[in-house]
């Protein structure tokens, strides 16, 4: 939500701004997420690219997603700007089909919607992030020394 929405959200609202979980709630609003299952299932069928932004010391603790391209959050519009200069490879077409994972399902939503805006339409975030991965039993690493 830029400045002029967030303005805008609140003058129609006795200028009140949105909270974080308002925010979330709009956002997700603007695409589908998915879950761990189905995921997993577009990545396997060479369907989506799987982008872990979780910090090093999270990734540490509890693994990595076998096959996910990691990608620090704060670098994550210049990895996968298909017009960047600083693109990751796969970072091809606007119509990629990615899927942001985060720890517990919150930091990626409001990183699909800043995907959105570079145009990847297809962004989206995993419900649950990294812990609903596990939790669904599919296949995670040990983070290498």
């Amino acid at each position: 939500m830029s400045g002029s929405e967030t303005e805008g959200h609140a003058a129609r609202n006795g200028g009140r701004r949105p909270g974080i979980d308002e925010l979330l709630q709009r956002v997700r609003a603007g695409y589908t997420r998915v879950e761990a299952q189905e995921a997993y299932d577009a990545w396997r069928a060479g369907d989506a690219l799987l982008v872990d932004i979780r910090y090093a010391a999270l990734r540490e603790r509890d693994g990595l997603i076998p096959g996910a391209t990691v990608v620090e959050r704060n670098e994550l519009e210049w990895r996968l700007d298909p017009r960047g200069s600083h693109r990751l490879p796969e970072a091809t077409h606007h119509d990629l089909r990615v899927v942001v994972i985060c720890n517990e399902g919150y930091a990626s939503s409001l990183a699909a919607e800043s995907l959105h805006r570079l145009g990847l339409h297809r962004a989206t975030d995993l419900v649950g992030g990294f812990q609903a991965w596990r939790a669904a039993g599919l296949p995670v690493t040990t983070a290498a020394a």
